[in-house]
């Protein structure tokens, strides 16, 4: 059954239209990765092999984002089955929640090399390749080896981002310890401005180093080597031996029936289960239009319960306390659902009864789609760059709890809590689409406003977009855009939020939407209109 939407419905000012193809369509955060992407389509690849090219070419073009040091999820539709992919990587071997706490940490730090996990992203794009893709790896990685080579012209949206983040790593004072990222990231003592040209040699011969072994060379061979001597200078923990053992999940992904509609997530350690968990709660509510008051409290609610959830459960699946099946039931949902009044609550966790990052769609004119997200946290995530290689190591460990009773308690060869989360909606066993909405914890809270966004109020892919968005930040505190209507802010306040007024929409997520028509096979695409995204259409 189609998507119902009307194609000319357009509510919120944009400078962007939905798109249409019925050969292939790639739609991402920056235009020359998603012009790679389609590029592979036109020489004989499929969806697999584009969402690789885009991915890849995101690590030189947007590398304040997402790198070759960071992680991977995906979910991929092909041969008529939803597969799910968890590249991931867990804690070092050799770290201890008693080390860092003796050193005087309280918390996990964002930057430096406490928080360092192991990479899955160049495992993610080998296995990717090798299961489903179509082109060889070399191919396929070639627009993102040109680019970092020959280099290319900084976006706006991505220049801002970049500049701040050097701030950041600048204001912590530690000049032998970065010094890396200052000579790649920063050369001459400043980052690149909108439009001026930068490139990365070694990042280039990493790229170059990892299509010709099938990312052999990253985890057992040249570069891991170069990784586990840069942090033995260091004093840190990650090293070879962690990089050997790994290897990329494949996992059955989870999802909730949402008004005909089934919603997929990929299961802990990631937290596309909150969004299922407010989706299971919103399907028992009657929502009549968009954007009233009570439809917008409705839904912060569910949302802050399931976070509740989610931050007292979510950690690596091995050390759950609870179930994906109990948190998922109906008789949860029900009960939490309950508590859902006329005014802003407080959220707390349920007992359920027992029992810095990228996002891309990607679709071929086969049937093949692709939702694909990649990220190593934050800004530039530990802040760490491999001498020589261009690797910006992430930080995921900074999401560790250092409390003991926690479930995410800090441990050795352990995944933790992780937020970058990829969406895909399904009817009667056949594909509608991929989604994603990328930024820390915006994640849930803004998959579930765009999926009622398209299947509550019949939204176009990009209208489901451009819409307002708000996010919750804690209690009974959430944030709108600066574009939110203000009579419906103030309907709110009356209603118990604390709401604030953002003075930009940097942390209102970038999202990305690609709809088939099981009918037609005409793709239909939207892309962020918060960033400088692009859909590659052919």
């Amino acid at each position: 059954m189609t998507m119902q939407y009307d194609a000319l419905y357009y509510p919120y000012p944009s400078r962007r239209m939905v798109h249409y193809a019925n050969r292939g369509m790639v739609s991402t955060t920056q235009p020359l990765a998603a012009e790679a992407g389609l590029d592979m389509l036109k020489r004989g690849g499929n969806a697999i092999d584009a969402a690789i090219a885009t991915a890849a070419c995101l690590t030189v073009v947007e590398p304040n984002s997402n790198s070759i040091g960071g992680d991977t999820f995906a979910l991929v539709w092909t041969q008529g089955k939803l597969h799910g992919l968890n590249a991931s990587g867990p804690s070092p071997g050799a770290i201890s929640l008693e080390q860092v706490r003796a050193a005087g940490h309280e918390k996990m730090p964002t930057y430096g090399l406490l928080p360092v996990t192991v990479p899955g992203t160049p495992a993610s794009w080998a296995i990717l390749s090798e299961r489903f893709g179509r082109l060889p790896l070399s191919e396929v990685l070639a627009p993102a080896i040109r680019y970092a080579e020959e280099g290319f012209p900084v976006s706006p949206t991505i220049s801002s981002y970049w500049n701040l983040g050097y701030h950041n790593i600048k204001a912590l004072n530690d000049e032998v310890l970065y010094r890396s990222w200052m000579e790649v990231f920063a050369p001459g003592g400043r980052t690149p401005r909108s439009g001026e040209l930068w490139r990365s040699p070694g990042h280039a011969q990493t790229l170059r180093s990892i299509a010709e072994t099938n990312a052999e060379s990253f985890y057992r061979g040249e570069l891991a080597d170069r990784i586990d001597a840069f942090f033995r200078e260091h004093g840190g923990y990650l090293s070879k031996e962690d990089l050997a053992a790994y290897s990329p999940e494949w996992m059955e992904p989870i999802s909730v029936n949402y008004r005909g509609y089934d919603v997929w997530e990929m299961p802990p350690n990631g937290q596309g289960l909150i969004a299922l968990m407010a989706l299971n709660v919103l399907k028992g509510l009657d929502f009549d239009a968009k954007d009233t008051p009570e439809t917008l409290h409705k839904q912060i609610e569910a949302v802050k319960l399931a976070y509740a959830d989610g931050l007292r459960y979510i950690t690596d699946p091995r050390n759950m306390e609870v179930t994906v099946e109990e948190l998922l039931s109906e008789t949860y949902a029900a009960q939490r659902r309950s508590l859902i009044g006329t005014e802003a609550l407080m959220p707390a966790p349920g007992e359920p009864p027992k029992g810095g990052t990228v996002y891309l769609a990607a679709a071929d004119g086969e049937g093949n789609m692709v939702s694909f997200i990649q990220s190593h946290s934050g800004d530039f995530g530990s802040g760490l760059v491999i001498p020589g290689t261009g690797i910006c190591m992430q930080n995921r460990g900074a999401g560790f709890s250092l409390d003991p009773n926690h479930p995410n308690v800090l441990a050795p060869r352990k995944k933790t809590y992780h937020t970058i989360i990829p969406g895909f909606i399904t009817k009667d066993d056949q594909p509608v689409g991929c989604f994603g909405v990328m930024c820390g914890s915006i994640q849930p809270q803004a998959h579930v406003q765009v999926v009622m966004n398209a299947i509550d109020f019949h939204l176009n892919p990009q209208a489901s977009l451009d819409a307002p968005r708000w996010r919750w930040l804690r209690e009974k505190t959430i944030e709108v855009e600066p574009q939110f209507p203000d009579h419906l802010a103030q309907a709110l306040s009356r209603k118990g939020h604390n709401v604030q007024r953002a003075l930009d929409s940097g942390m209102f997520g970038r999202g990305q939407m690609i709809w088939r028509d099981p009918e037609t096979g005409v793709l239909a695409g939207g892309t962020e209109p918060r960033a400088d995204g692009h859909v590659a259409v052919w």
